[in-house]
């Protein structure tokens, strides 16, 4: 157990480290700082707290404050108190931090890493690929705007893809370039329903084309006024 002592009422004096030689002298702040964590008590000149024994859990030298944790059984919660560095007239350094006479201890200032979900982590990371992948697909780079504008409008109504420059719905009928209805064909044992259903739908997105087409306004050119010059001279 070790004691330290303030040497005068200003705080900022040495502090005499007892068993260190007589020329080993510490400020009162540094030697505080040096016990953070470690079960102290304190002799203070307040009178409602002239003793205070507890963990040390700061000393801040900007505000010349210190808090301490007390805590009346290992398991009761901590209460801080705050008090002024120039309160203090000596400390007794009681347990060294994580002693087993110690009550409250300070949060470590590393905290403890939490488990990492790896396993979750990769099954976002493949479904966002997953959806990458599949909205490039999508795309068909060798067709023109019309026949993407086409499966996209499709798309919105039933399952739609790409087989080279063909479209397959609803992996049963087929509609190859120009892409109109009556390039629909189904394949083998599909239900004749089904083909009308797909030729219903791409009729449908082709008539929308040519209705956006009719409302295009096309904006007028403003006719040119005629420039008179008058009759000429001389003439």
């Amino acid at each position: 157990m070790a004691e330290y002592k303030r040497q005068n009422a200003g705080g900022k004096a040495p502090v005499a480290m007892p068993n260190m030689g007589p020329s080993t002298m510490i400020s009162l702040e540094y030697a505080l700082a040096g016990a953070i964590g470690a079960r102290v008590r304190l002799q203070t000149t307040l009178p409602s707290q002239p003793t205070i024994e507890g963990t040390l859990f700061t000393a801040c030298p900007i505000t010349n404050l210190v808090a301490i944790a007390v805590s009346t059984s290992p398991s009761a919660p901590p209460t801080h108190h705050i008090l002024p560095i120039s309160s203090i007239q000596n400390f007794t350094l009681i347990s060294t931090p994580g002693a087993p006479n110690g009550f409250a201890s300070p949060p470590s200032t590393t905290p403890a890493l939490a488990n990492i979900p790896t396993a979750a982590l990769i099954a976002r990371a493949d479904a966002a690929v997953a959806r990458l992948k599949e909205a490039a697909s999508r795309k068909n780079k060798a067709v023109g705007k019309e026949a993407q504008d086409l499966f996209d409008g499709i798309s919105r109504t039933l399952p739609i893809r790409w087989d080279g420059n063909n479209m397959v719905v609803m992996d049963s009928v087929v509609i190859s370039a120009p892409y109109r209805g009556e390039d629909c064909k189904a394949g083998h044992g599909v239900q004749s329903q089904t083909l009308s259903r797909v030729r219903k739908v791409v009729d449908n997105e082709r008539r929308k084309f040519a209705d956006r087409e009719r409302k295009v306004v096309v904006p007028a050119v403003p006719a040119i006024p005629a420039v008179h010059t008058g009759p000429r001279k001389g003439g």
